[in-house]
């Protein structure tokens, strides 16, 4: 039985992707169940954070968010039985690849897939759908009326998030680089009115409804294709001035150049965000090297704002939130399954 690992033998060197025989894996351990994957996602390979955690291998199984069926289970393991159709993400220190006909894995890291949900949308939404709820529910206080402003809607992980935020009620403003990712998020309006609305939507619809200048779901969409500078102004526009109440961004433009490339000049600056972010906000970011100056420091103090950073592998990295994570993944495929996430 093949499986994908990839090789890096220096820092700076390109990664490789080799396929490796390996044995077919026996459920030895008491808690550990036995996996054939039927489908499996692709995600970045973080070889920084497994370099900072010293786990560097020669050998690096690829692929982590896997779907399958349940073939064997271990003698102390209470979730799952033979034939159970599964979901889950793999630990960053497991020995098997994703990209193998089986795995073997803990039963805390696996969930049941919804039968109405197929492999390959389970894999693929599983690792998104943790982030956004990371961000959105762990990370900050996401509520209904709340405005929320998703950067790069249009990216998978934006995608999920806007959904979860128009589940909870919220007012989404996002951003968007071309004509065809704007396209793509005037889609993710729900639908009124039908099943997949749930009782919180059609409330919050009939309120807009009564006063459409109260509440809307998606307040605005800003095209960034030729520059981020309109998103501060978009969005205290929107909020009638007082800026929006959580921030989730893609990447933060730290320092100005002449040549960066386009895609880079789509990101925010601090002070953009800064200057949107409203009293008592939270601002999520992904730019893992985010540095914040005195005076950036002294205007979050004023608003009495906060900045969290999104890692989603800090579930895996400690067993202390173990029923969080169980339940949040539990969630992410009952809403996948519902079509609240699409």
């Amino acid at each position: 039985m093949k499986g994908l690992y990839f090789q890096q033998n220096s820092p700076n060197e390109e990664i490789t992707f080799v396929f490796q025989e390996r044995e077919n894996p026996l459920v030895t351990e008491e808690n550990y169940v036995k996996l054939q994957v039927k489908a499996c996602a692709l995600s970045h390979i973080n070889t920084k954070l497994l370099a900072e955690l010293k786990m560097e291998k020669e050998f690096f199984p690829v692929g982590r968010e896997v779907a399958g069926i349940v073939l064997d289970v271990g003698s102390k393991v209470s979730f799952f039985q033979p034939d159970d159709e599964v979901v889950g993400i793999l630990p960053l220190d497991s020995e098997d690849p994703g990209l193998c006909e089986a795995v073997r894995v803990h039963e805390h890291h696996l969930v049941h897939k919804p039968e109405k949900v197929s492999w390959t949308e389970a894999a693929g939404t599983i690792r998104d759908g943790v982030r956004a709820y990371t961000a959105l529910h762990y990370l900050s206080s996401l509520s209904a009326g709340k405005a929320v402003l998703i950067m790069d809607g249009a990216s998978p992980l934006g995608t999920i998030a806007i959904q979860l935020a128009l589940h909870r009620g919220a007012r989404v403003i996002s951003t968007a680089g071309s004509l065809e990712d704007k396209q793509h998020l005037e889609r993710l309006r729900p639908p009124i009115g039908g099943r997949r609305c749930s009782r919180l939507e059609k409330n919050v619809l009939k309120r807009a409804a009564q006063s459409p200048d109260s509440l809307s779901f998606t307040a605005r969409v800003v095209d960034v294709s030729l520059g981020n500078g309109r998103v501060a102004e978009s969005c205290l526009e929107e909020t009638g001035g007082l800026g929006v109440d959580i921030v989730l961004d893609a990447g933060v433009r730290l320092y100005s150049e002449d040549d960066e490339p386009a895609r880079k000049l789509q990101l925010p600056r601090k002070h953009d965000i800064l200057t949107l972010l409203g009293v008592g906000g939270h601002w999520v970011t992904t730019e893992e090297n985010l540095q914040l100056d005195p005076p950036d420091c002294h205007c979050l103090f004023l608003k009495g704002a906060t900045v969290a950073f999104l890692n989603d592998d800090v579930w895996n990295l400690s067993n202390a939130q173990q029923g969080k994570y169980l339940c949040i993944l539990k969630d992410v495929m009952e809403k996948l399954s519902s079509g609240v996430f699409r």
